[in-house]
């Protein structure tokens, strides 16, 4: 499971002109999922993103989390986060999980970021075409994977 994560001032994702997800301060996380992600990796995941410590305290250090400014969370999936570029100049997505493995963990995801922040996840739509708009904050991105936990 891999995620980009971009502390954000303002984020929404629409479709088809319709807005699905907004918040103001907070992270607009990319998520992509592969075939090999479990649930541990997920659980992984979803705590380092909610306790991630980027943003700015009263001296201006990054020492402060989601849950000490009142950030909430834009989930989008991605499953282009598991590109292989090695050979030509044609993306190949066969890493990424097909939608039978990865809407399960995605919805789970939503659920859990959910329980750990206190708050509701705000979200694109799975497999949709989605428009992102979004200031990102410093900037600020972060790339977390979940084949690092165990190097960490």
């Amino acid at each position: 499971m891999r995620a980009v994560v971009q502390r954000v001032t303002q984020a929404n994702c629409t479709v088809d002109g319709n807005i699905t997800g907004e918040i103001a301060l907070g992270f607009l996380v990319l998520l992509g999922i592969e075939d090999a992600d479990t649930e541990e990796d997920l659980q992984w995941l979803a705590q380092k993103i909610a306790s991630l410590r980027v943003f700015g305290d009263d001296n201006g250090l990054m020492n402060k989390a989601l849950a000490d400014v009142e950030g909430r969370i834009l989930l989008v999936s991605q499953f282009t986060l598991f590109a292989q570029t090695k050979k030509g100049n044609r993306p190949s997505f066969i890493r990424a999980a097909r939608p039978d493995k990865a809407i399960p963990l995605y919805e789970q995801m939503i659920k859990t970021l959910d329980t750990i922040t206190g708050n509701k996840t705000a979200t694109g739509i799975f497999g949709a075409d989605m428009k992102i708009s979004l200031v990102n904050d410093g900037p600020v991105t972060i790339i977390m994977d979940t084949k690092d936990k165990d190097n960490h």
